[in-house]
């Protein structure tokens, strides 16, 4: 059983409609048709009137695409973090020429709001980048204290939402590149990052105009057709009934169904004597990470060896000291979540 946060496990019906006959996006109009109507989902569920791009790449095409067009040499980027995700955005700033300034706090501590505000007292900012969700540390951030200053400094947002859209609220109807992917709440395959971009947004990257292809966002915004080259069929097929699923049950149940599945997890992990990554106020109702200093390693073998249940570990300098339940999407399902703690109890 996979219950990690992302990839997620499958609904039987999108592993169907993968098996369909294979569609071509060039010449056949079933997939035109198709592909505006998820559009006009994905719309829904980002709960936004912005463009929607759907990139032929893993959700990380997305947060360098998103940086890749709207960065110049030499634009100062405030890179807001508190995570793996967050200090990831600098590399892509300077490897596009950009000035990151990454403001930082410890993993799992809140964003760090009073120095963005000093920082932002004493310098110009062109761009900010931000995360909702940092998978690695379990942490969902309240992002509202951060939009207000940068809104109030004129700067462009961009916030990898890829392990929250889906599974709770995210404000994109304040942010101008708001990025999300296929294999997390929505629980399709991976391979599609999806890109909500604002009309101030594409303001800039026009402006820019970037000499790349496939990391550029202006070709889906310029195209004759709404995408430039052939497009990822079968995982845009299954993202589609992935979406009909979602959108049947309805967003507000959806968020609960999630908002129980974590409540659950870490019930049973308090059962367990396991203590929460970050503060449980902060911690995401898509993801659960316990802390267990020098056994992740360990605890995921023996859970798939003994159990086939695929749990994830941590990232980098946490790589085996958080065990990470994904409860997202098709997995936020108490029921679930009871039969991965199960087999967790067993091998404590």
């Amino acid at each position: 059983m996979l219950m990690t946060p992302g990839p997620t496990a499958l609904p039987p019906s999108v592993r169907e409609a993968m098996s369909h006959e294979l569609l071509n996006p060039d010449v056949d109009p079933v997939f035109a048709d198709r592909y505006d109507a998820l559009l006009e989902k994905l719309g829904v569920a980002f709960g936004t009137d912005d463009e929607i791009v759907v990139l032929g790449g893993e959700g990380i095409l997305g947060l360098e695409a998103a940086i890749a067009s709207t960065v110049s040499p030499g634009d100062h980027v405030v890179c807001l973090s508190n995570g793996p995700y967050g200090d990831g955005f600098a590399d892509f700033v300077e490897s596009y020429g950009g000035e990151a300034t990454v403001v930082g706090a410890d993993y799992g501590d809140p964003l760090p709001i009073d120095e963005l505000e000093r920082t932002l007292a004493d310098s110009t900012v062109d761009l900010a980048t931000m995360v909702h969700c940092e998978t690695p540390t379990g942490t969902l951030n309240d992002l509202g204290p951060a939009l207000d200053l940068f809104e109030a400094h004129d700067a462009l947002t961009v916030v990898d939402a890829v392990s929250s859209l889906g599974g709770t609220p995210v404000p994109t109807d304040r942010i101008d590149i708001t990025i999300g992917a296929s294999q997390k709440c929505f629980s399709a395959p991976p391979g599609l990052a999806i890109c909500a971009v604002s009309d101030a947004a594409w303001e800039r990257i026009e402006a820019r105009d970037p000499d790349s292809l496939y990391t550029n966002l202006l070709p889906w915004h310029e195209a004759d057709q709404p995408y430039p080259y052939t497009h990822l069929t079968t995982l845009v097929v299954a993202l589609d009934q992935a979406l009909d699923i979602l959108l049947d049950e309805g967003l507000q149940s959806v968020y609960g169904r999630h908002r129980e599945a974590a409540a659950r997890c870490r019930e049973r992990g308090d059962e367990l004597g396991l203590k929460l990554y970050p503060d449980p106020d902060r911690s995401s109702p898509t993801v659960t990470a316990f802390s267990v200093p020098g056994r992740a390693n360990d605890l995921q073998t023996r859970l798939r060896d003994e159990h086939d249940v695929t749990l994830s570990t941590g990232f980098g300098d946490l790589a085996d000291d958080v065990l990470r339940v994904g409860h997202m999407g098709y997995n936020a399902d108490t029921e679930r979540v009871d039969r991965a703690m199960d087999a967790l109890a067993d091998v404590l």
